[in-house]
């Protein structure tokens, strides 16, 4: 059965940060889990990064950052159990360091979103977390405005392939979903067909997509017990995600982000793609 006891909340004292933080309060809140607030600093060399540059003494500036981070959301998380680790070192390798290690069970932190360019990409910390964390990992909207609602929790969409490693998904975001009193629909995109030859499907054909893309997705429910409601959609595998989410008011996504051995790691392309698009968090398993 599944359990969320230690959340990961990594924090660079942001405003992205700030926005992220009543969602951990209210998931903490929800599963009775600890908090681990994590903040980490790159180290700083003196004369450049050349040859025979020297580390500068991070003593004290590590001294300061656990006395910042001693002040930082003290109200927001009273009551709860929070352990507060400052460290210095490269932030993303620290924080999947400490995941690992630590039994962390969930990594919850912003992405970053800002400007006309920032918004395309994801922020590097969060990348390589995403790339490399073997736990699941919630990421708040990749939106410029501040993220407001969905701190419920209460609907919830797992977004689908149409593998047979899906029905293990289904599985976990059922059993996420009971945890937390959440309703759960499923989601499945047929994409990829703006490309073919005939650049235009009559009603008839697409209606036959969605009938086997349903089939399959019903056949991975009845492997694992699951009875949620399906939608399956056609185009951009994003653009039918975010359109379903938008549709159902959902305050969360689900999604499968690959293992380590597959050729895109574990941030397969659909994956990014709906994380910088939804209009809410992205759960990542």
């Amino acid at each position: 059965m599944l359990a969320i006891k230690h959340i990961l909340f990594p924090i660079d004292f942001s405003e992205r940060c700030c926005g992220t933080a009543p969602f951990v309060r209210a998931l903490a809140d929800r599963l009775s889990a600890k908090i681990t607030l994590l903040t980490a600093v790159a180290p700083i060399w003196q004369a450049g990064l050349g040859e025979g540059a020297i580390p500068v003494d991070m003593t004290e500036l590590r001294q300061d950052l656990e006395v910042q981070l001693n002040n930082t959301f003290v109200p927001e998380f009273q009551g709860l159990a929070v352990e507060r680790i400052a460290e210095i070192g490269d932030p993303a390798e620290i924080i999947t360091r400490f995941a690992h290690t630590k039994g962390v069970d969930l990594i919850m932190m912003p992405t970053h979103g800002y400007g006309p360019f920032r918004s395309l990409l994801l922020g590097s910390v969060t990348a390589k977390v995403l790339h490399d964390a073997e736990c699941p990992v919630w990421t708040a909207p990749h939106m410029e405005q501040p993220l407001s609602g969905h701190i419920t929790g209460s609907n919830v969409l797992c977004a689908l392939d149409a593998t047979p490693q899906s029905g293990a998904l289904i599985q976990w975001a059922a059993e996420y979903a009971e945890l937390t009193d959440a309703q759960l629909r499923l989601v499945h995109a047929v994409s990829g067909i703006s490309g073919w030859p005939e650049r235009r499907l009559d009603d008839e054909f697409e209606k036959t997509l969605r009938s086997d893309a349903r089939l399959v997705i019903e056949n991975l429910q009845k492997s694992v017990g699951n009875t949620s409601p399906i939608c399956v959609g056609v185009g951009d595998v994003a653009q039918v995600v975010r359109a379903e989410a938008e549709r159902h008011n959902t305050d969360l996504i689900i999604i499968g982000r690959g293992t380590l051995q597959g050729t895109m790691g574990r941030l397969r392309t659909n994956a990014y793609s709906i994380i910088r698009h939804t209009p809410c968090p992205v759960l990542s398993i």
